[in-house]
């Protein structure tokens, strides 16, 4: 294997969330080449990784997002057990609580324990979101402005692609700067962390509303898996119980240069 090539990384568990497969914001190719270079004993789905909100309205599923789908299955197959605990976009799956599909194991919530020990509640999150469980036609008027957002994005970066600027994420910059979005997230933070040391956990792992952290809040650490529609990161667990996040869109910039510099050297 090439020295340029990036070399494949086994954790002990992968967790990813707010994938968002029927929707022209996800990022399928992104996640297809994340999965084949990433493999773990375990790996959770931490909920909307299909979105059912939009293909109720109108179907989109293009060939990537059926790879993406044939890549996780294809896993299972291999000895990965994978664990789907669903979220508000994808709750119809939550009739299925307790089954298997295809080698995936569909649960509300899961409990892992790291390899030094510590226990994380595994939780998509939108059961603390009180726009989703009180007033569910404010959460998909949000969701209308959110993938109209998602849609300037796209232009956005298909520009600062051809003035060779890197993926940047409007939707994610105003998250951090509208001061009602930082509100919420700060208490949909903590409300993630009550809950798992309510149950006596260590730490909490969700997802939701699409921003990655890895924080400690209260003694409790709280880890946010981000999503694969604006900032394309995952969580993973090395063998030792470290934890990472692993942010996709700055490494494969990073391994597509170096691809591209090793090619341009051997045409020399």
């Amino acid at each position: 294997m090439s020295s340029t090539t990036p070399e494949p990384r086994h954790f002990r568990a992968l967790f990813l969330s707010d994938i968002h497969l029927g929707t022209r914001g996800c990022q399928a190719e992104l996640l297809l080449d994340f999965m084949r270079f990433h493999d773990a004993e375990t790996i959770y789905l931490v909920g909307d990784i299909v979105d059912g909100w939009r293909l109720k309205r109108a179907w989109y599923w293009s060939q990537a997002h059926n790879d993406v789908v044939q890549k996780m299955l294809r896993k299972g197959r291999k000895g990965a057990r994978i664990i789907y605990t669903p979220g508000n976009h994808d709750e119809f799956l939550r009739d299925y609580i307790g089954t298997h599909f295809g080698g995936v194991e569909v649960a509300d919530t899961a409990i892992h324990e790291t390899a030094d020990g510590r226990r994380l509640l595994i939780i998509h999150g939108d059961q603390f979101d009180v726009v989703v469980r009180h007033a569910k036609w404010l959460a998909f008027f949000g969701d209308w402005a959110y993938v109209t957002a998602l849609n300037l994005n796209t232009a956005l970066n298909k520009v600062r692609r051809k003035l060779g600027f890197p993926y940047w994420s409007l939707s994610a910059w105003a998250k951090l700067k509208v001061k009602n979005a930082v509100n919420f997230i700060g208490a949909f933070e903590q409300a993630l962390s009550g809950e798992a040391r309510r149950l006596g956990a260590d730490g909490v792992v969700c997802g939701h509303i699409h921003h990655a952290a890895q924080r400690m809040i209260d003694g409790i650490e709280y880890l946010n898996t981000g999503d694969w529609v604006e900032s394309c990161t995952a969580l993973a667990e090395h063998h030792d119980g470290r934890l990472e996040i692993i942010r996709w869109t700055q490494l494969g910039e990073v391994q597509a240069a170096k691809q591209s510099a090793a090619q341009v050297q051997a045409a020399a």
